[in-house]
């Protein structure tokens, strides 16, 4: 099967990923501002992007192309199948010396995720999943909670997605928030059943969630925008409109409460 396939490959080039990153944490890589306030950049990403791109395009030359750190570049949307990449998620973290960041892989076919690798190389943690075929951490299978109401639920996000315009009547929900700084961390850790829901209510680009769209899914959960729409993934413009991600009825109430 393509997904399986696909699947196996993403996992050993997220433990690839893993060995370069590991040279650089906590050494004082190299940093610097991307421009247009994108957010910082290392030259672990640098460098893992490079191993990324040269590896994984080699073994499918007909897959598309969207990496956060590589130019983009036009032919991935006549291509079927495309990577969507994060080469590292989490680079504040990182460069904070915090361990919560990770390599995040996905292929995408018409849209739709079908195989992903989420992996956090200081921790030796490994979210994977293939369409269909379950969701799993280190091989062993995962399952969202079974929290039924967002009141009292664990959430994981920033602190400015609980401003009450955001809510319908200025109504905030009653939760336990937390956070971590990589979106695929956080996804990850939805459909590990750590936590109950994860959300990002402004635009989001989709090599920080499409990854972690698929492990939740497969783990039980749903993931959507901020309107409740499925996501679409190689889009022209690779920004989806925020990402809600729990378990059925978690996700349903917060769809539902949301201005």
């Amino acid at each position: 099967m393509p997904e399986t396939d696909d699947l196996a490959l993403l996992t050993d080039a997220a433990r690839a990923a893993g060995e370069i990153s590991r040279g650089y944490f906590q050494r004082a890589p190299k940093a610097w501002d991307k421009p247009g306030a994108a957010g910082p950049v290392t030259e672990a990403d640098i460098a893992v992007n490079d191993m990324l791109e040269e590896r994984l395009r080699a073994a499918r030359p007909g897959y598309g192309w969207l990496s956060e750190e590589s130019p983009d570049d036009a032919a991935r949307l006549n291509a079927a199948r495309a990577f969507v990449i994060d080469p590292l998620d989490g680079t504040r973290a990182f460069i904070e010396g915090d361990y919560a960041w990770a390599h995040a892989l996905a292929v995408v076919d018409n849209g739709t995720v079908t195989a992903a690798a989420i992996y956090l190389p200081m921790t030796d943690k490994l979210y994977s999943a293939a369409r269909g075929q379950g969701a799993h951490l280190n091989g062993a299978r995962l399952a969202v909670s079974a929290a039924d109401a967002l009141d009292g639920a664990t959430v994981l996000a920033s602190r400015t997605n609980f401003e009450p315009w955001h809510w319908v009547e200025a109504q905030v929900p009653q939760v336990s928030r937390k956070f971590r700084s990589s979106l695929a961390y956080r996804m990850s850790l939805v459909g590990e059943g750590r936590f109950d829901a994860m959300l990002s209510l402004r635009p989001t680009w989709e090599w920080d969630v499409a990854a972690g769209s698929l492990v939740v899914e497969e783990a039980g959960g749903r993931v959507t925008d901020r309107r409740g729409a499925a996501l679409r993934f190689n889009a022209a413009e690779p920004r989806v409109n925020g990402v809600v991600a729990a378990g059925p009825r978690v996700h349903n109430e917060i769809t539902r409460r949301l201005v």
